[in-house]
């Protein structure tokens, strides 16, 4: 077994990521029991929507902030080993630290509860301050 595929299924790894470009965590992520999400990146409205959209989220969701952390929290129309949400076309901005600082809380709760939550912004220019993912040896 690979060591991104090790690193994204340990929960004590869970948080939020950048990393240059998806091709390897969506190779890694495949075969295994993670729920992988791909998510297009855009201003606040049509970024919650396209999150609602991808990971199925219950009509119930309010389509803000408070609304998308409750929903992360939950997941459990989502049967799955953990997950992995990657954003994609990711730009620094308000917008981002909002959904960053969501993310993390979300990335918190499910490692304490012993499920690994990755998000990961598909960030080649290295805008965002963000940890690495991996790194290329």
């Amino acid at each position: 077994m690979g060591k991104l595929i090790e690193r994204l299924q340990d929960p004590k790894r869970s948080g939020v990521y950048r990393a240059a470009r998806p091709d390897e965590i969506v190779d890694a992520v495949a075969g295994s029991k993670l729920l992988l999400a791909r998510i297009a990146f855009a201003g606040r409205e049509r970024l919650l929507q396209n999150i609602a959209k991808a990971l199925d989220f219950p009509e119930w969701f309010g389509g803000n902030w408070d609304a998308l952390e409750d929903c992360l929290a939950d997941l459990s129309w989502k049967d799955a080993a953990g997950y992995v949400v990657l954003f994609d076309n990711a730009e620094s901005g308000d917008d981002a630290g909002v959904l960053i600082d969501v993310l993390r809380s979300s990335a918190e709760s499910w490692a304490a509860r012993g499920k690994p939550f990755f998000a990961v912004f598909i960030d080649p220019r290295r805008r965002l301050e963000l940890p690495a993912l991996f790194r290329k040896a």
